[in-house]
């Protein structure tokens, strides 16, 4: 048990409680349940957990309680509201306190458990000083935030650099993992902005029903349910940055929203007969061709250049040659308990760093350190602490004259995991559409990448 993630379930209704306590049991979750929020403040103080998995409408929770709580003390742990009575204030509110996600009851089961995934493989390491932990690998330069040398590192700290000193919106792009975020965040905090807000909307989590209120507020009165004046997201960051996280998943109406308040940097809250006036720089982050998306007729064009003033691609880690070294090390120093004997990887395991492809990129290395420094047994990572993935050579990868020297079941094995990689990339990570290609059922696609390890989302 003490390897399983830890879940709290905090939910007053006890039929939908239990179930997915159940269910996500199956999964090899382990789960604590409670009925109100003042049982799970309690319980947060006295264990650790992985995941919040909270209602709203609960007893101990009217004003928000458990996560205004779950934010100050505990930011570390990722929390996903599930609510049966949606609501603009409540909605902006926990976008706002940052929400990994935001479900409407009935809320399906998958649907549930792929946000659970996502957000655990988001979570971010307690904030704590672990005495003892080597300091010998630090990151270097103006950016310590932004580990790697290689040539396309180079140019994009210089692009950093300099875009970082100026107004001008940018649009990041390249694929899942590569850490968008992570530069966007550089851009803000080493510009003149760095002094005022630097607002996350993750496009993906704000139903399309709500964008308009969360985005710009409303006013008291404006519809059923809003008792009061509520603050929008870019007004909070006015002076400040917007970050736009997955802007190529944003429908088409929540985009021609968006146009106006980019290009005359004024918005109108729901329900106020006056434009606000606001000064923001928006950076947005998107792992799709939005290019592509322009011409299909999928996202504005106009909304498209409005953002794209200043693009960056980041390259995939497997492009990066030994940055993949240095991140490793980066994660082993950051994620290492201080109580722990493992200080370093054998040869043999930084070869299979090198040799792997990384559909994941960063975010895919991080969680596989993570899972060797639980397993390690000594004071090295062995390649037996690897998931399968890495254990196994790339058929892709081998030379024709030495493929007589590996298994058959194994070359059977990569060419299956090198065509799932190949049709989920195809797919953006859409499970259903990978299947009816593969000509499969989406359950018997979900088994084939629960045995390989692959992750639907790396490629989202």
């Amino acid at each position: 048990m003490e390897n399983k993630q830890r879940i709290l379930i905090a939910d007053d209704e006890p039929l939908y409680r239990d179930t997915t306590a159940d269910l996500l049991r199956e999964e090899g979750f382990e789960c604590i349940c409670v009925e109100n929020a003042d049982d799970a403040i309690s319980l947060l103080s006295e264990h650790p957990f992985d995941l919040i998995l909270s209602d709203l409408n609960m007893p101990g929770n009217l004003k928000l309680e458990l996560l205004k709580e779950g934010r100050i003390k505990y930011s570390h742990i990722p929390m996903i509201v599930v609510t049966g009575v949606p609501s603009v204030p409540t909605a902006i509110e926990s976008v706002r306190l940052g929400i990994a996600d935001y479900l409407l009851k009935p809320v399906r089961f998958e649907e549930l458990l792929s946000a659970v995934e996502r957000a655990l493989r988001h979570q971010n390491p307690p904030p704590e000083v672990r005495p003892g932990v080597p300091t010998e690998v630090k990151p270097r330069g103006a950016f310590p935030e932004i580990i790697g040398d290689c040539s396309s590192m180079t140019e994009l700290l210089d692009i950093v650099d300099r875009v970082a000193a100026s107004n001008t919106n940018v649009l990041i792009t390249g694929e899942s993992g590569t850490g968008k975020e992570v530069i966007a965040a550089a851009i803000h905090n080493h510009g003149a902005r760095r002094h005022h807000a630097f607002q996350i909307i993750d496009c993906t989590a704000i139903p399309e029903s709500l964008f308009e209120s969360v985005l710009f507020g409303h006013v008291k009165g404006s519809f059923t349910g809003a008792i009061k004046d509520q603050m929008g997201l870019l007004r909070r960051c006015d002076g400040g940055t917007a970050f736009f996280d997955e802007l190529g998943e944003l429908p088409a109406a929540s985009q021609a929203k968006l146009l106006r308040a980019v290009q005359e940097q004024t918005f109108t809250p729901v329900g106020e007969s006056r434009p606000v006036k606001v000064d923001t720089r928006f950076i947005c982050a998107t792992n799709r061709d939005l290019q592509a998306e322009v011409d299909a007729g999928r996202f504005r064009q106009d909304l498209y250049y409005r953002l794209a003033v200043i693009p960056i691609e980041l390259a995939p880690l497997r492009d990066r040659g030994d940055d993949v070294i240095q991140l490793a090390h980066y994660f082993l120093e950051r994620h290492r308990p201080a109580e722990a004997t493992v200080k370093e990887f054998s040869s043999e395991v930084i070869d299979c760093f090198k040799a792997y492809r990384w559909p994941g990129n960063i975010r895919e290395l991080r969680n596989v350190i993570e899972r060797a420094i639980t397993l390690a047994r000594g004071d090295k990572i062995e390649v037996s602490d690897l998931p399968p993935q890495l254990r196994t050579p790339d058929v892709s990868s081998i030379d024709l004259s030495v493929l007589s020297e590996i298994s058959r079941d194994v070359a059977l094995d990569n060419a299956d995991r090198a065509y799932l990689t190949a049709v989920l990339k195809k797919h953006n990570g859409v499970i259903a559409s990978a299947a009816r290609q593969a000509g499969i059922s989406r359950q018997g696609m979900n088994k084939l990448l629960k045995r390989h390890g692959i992750e639907a989302d790396d490629f989202r």
